[in-house]
């Protein structure tokens, strides 16, 4: 997923994009989309972008009033990897995260990512221990080590913050 749409833009039919990233000109490079809305999909031609205040407003083919574009409010936009904003050094897509392996320093398996959430100090990492119960970990550096995606392992540098 990519961004979240929000209010109709204009009168043509415009719609604003909320980047679930931050960034927009992936956003913009899109010529088609999927967009998501009450557990139904469908693909959808964008035939246009506009920068607005805040970001970004598309235009999807077929939309041509403030009226349809309100059908589409809070619908998610999906695409595939290609679409998705390009990674730097040491940065990650959280699909290719979950199910990870953290290791102790030692080599033991203390559990699996299930997911990465937003703290008030930077990402988490969703812990499901090895005894089923779940914990958080700051998603830095002075706490994870040597994550590899080819091994599926990370190494827990500290694992009292589990305890």
């Amino acid at each position: 997923m990519v961004g979240l749409l929000g209010s109709p833009f204009g009168l043509k039919g415009f719609i604003k994009v909320r980047s679930l990233s931050g960034e927009y000109g992936h956003i913009r490079r899109l010529r088609s989309v999927t967009v998501r809305r009450n557990g139904e999909e469908e693909e959808r031609e964008i035939e246009a972008s506009a920068p607005t205040a805040s970001g970004l407003a598309v235009k999807f083919r077929g939309i041509d009033t403030p009226e349809a574009a309100r059908t589409l409010q809070g619908a998610e936009l999906v695409t595939g990897r290609e679409g998705g904003v390009p990674l730097q050094e040491g940065e990650y897509y959280v699909e290719d995260l979950k199910g990870i392996r953290v290791l102790s320093p030692q080599g033991e398996t203390l559990g699996l990512i299930q997911d990465v959430v937003e703290g008030g100090g930077g990402d988490l990492l969703e812990l499901r221990l090895s005894g089923g119960e779940s914990r958080l970990v700051p998603f830095r550096k002075e706490f994870l080590g040597d994550l590899s995606l080819e091994t599926g392992t990370a190494v827990l540098i500290h694992p009292w913050i589990i305890e």
